[in-house]
């Protein structure tokens, strides 16, 4: 499972927790203007934004599991499995196939505006990779640099949520999690007032009492309001610095250890990596279950003219600074 937030401060961040049991050789890849994408509906396209994110490369295409375009448009695919309902292509439609989401927005899309008008007649397709790499059920959480909203293709068709909330995680529907964050609206980042009984006065006897009943566990549900209740109470001044410690910090309080979430002996999910990309600069920020350091790729240190996916193999092994 996995969680996807929002965050600004001066400048606008996007990223991800990866939680799976397993990896695929996640890379960092840059997909600069004028790769050739041949999209399955036999839409051709090698002249579009630049793209950075965490991308399964296969033959030279990028399978992106997150991504931000120079533009500042961002998305991020997460597991939506049993909701998740997938299609044939269908005449009349924009049939985009699953896999090819995040690019075949990215690559001609600036804002959610311009989302929200492609998605008017698409139809999300369950086209296959390849035969060693069959569709994965997924919902996306789109980020531009004024707000978010979340793409779900259920039974019921394709539907467009606003996110006033800015986070994502996986089932239930966005809509059942957004009516499930009311059962918490009593809680506050401030000490919280006693409510108990009109004239009975009960001490606080710990700082952090007004987030009581904040869940704590690793399910999808509970990680929304946890992750919620995090990114909109997180203060951080305006440097990059600040920034970008921050949003790790809210995607860390969701981070799942290994050991806590167990599938089949001695196999746990785990969070893989941690991503921030600033949606504004194009540098793309991340972690590793192994490594804790914060390491980056700038997509406009890249040439952003090529044709060529540009990869990063990321950095695992843990990067410990000995002071003496």
């Amino acid at each position: 499972m996995c969680t996807a937030a929002a965050y600004h401060t001066r400048d606008h961040y996007f990223g991800r927790n990866l939680d799976l049991e397993y990896s695929y050789h996640e890379q960092v890849a840059v997909t600069p203007r004028h790769y050739p994408f041949q999209f399955r509906n036999g839409e051709q396209d090698s002249d579009h934004w630049g793209i950075i994110g965490m991308a399964f490369v296969v033959g030279g295409y990028p399978l992106y599991y997150d991504a931000v375009n120079e533009k500042g448009l961002g998305i991020a695919g997460l597991n939506f499995p049993g909701t998740c309902q997938f299609r044939k292509p269908e005449e009349g439609k924009t049939n985009i196939a699953s896999f090819e989401f995040i690019p075949y927005l990215l690559s001609r899309c600036v804002t959610i505006a311009d989302v929200r008008k492609v998605l008017s007649e698409a139809n999300i397709t369950d086209e296959a990779f390849s035969p060693e790499l069959p569709p994965n059920p997924l919902h996306w959480l789109v980020s531009d640099l004024e707000s978010q909203i979340v793409v779900e293709q259920t039974a019921e068709g394709l539907k467009i949520y606003d996110d006033p909330v800015g986070v994502m995680t996986n089932n239930p529907t966005f809509d059942k999690q957004m009516t499930h964050l009311a059962d918490y609206r009593n809680l506050t980042a401030q000490q919280g007032e006693c409510r108990f009984a009109p004239g009975l006065e009960l001490d606080a006897y710990s700082r952090g009492m007004g987030g009581m009943g904040l869940p704590g566990d690793l399910s999808s549900a509970s990680r929304f309001v946890k992750v919620a209740f995090t990114r909109m109470n997180s203060v951080a001044d305006e440097s990059e610095s600040a920034s970008v410690s921050q949003f790790f910090h809210i995607l860390g309080s969701v981070e799942q250890q290994r050991g806590l979430c167990c599938l089949e002996p001695d196999t746990y999910e785990i969070t893989i990596y941690s991503s921030c990309c600033n949606q504004d600069k194009g540098i793309y920020y991340y972690t590793t279950y192994e490594n804790s350091q914060i390491s980056a790729v700038d997509m406009h240190k890249e040439n952003l003219d090529a044709d060529q996916v540009i990869t990063y193999d990321l950095i695992k092994g843990q990067q410990i600074n000995y002071q003496n």
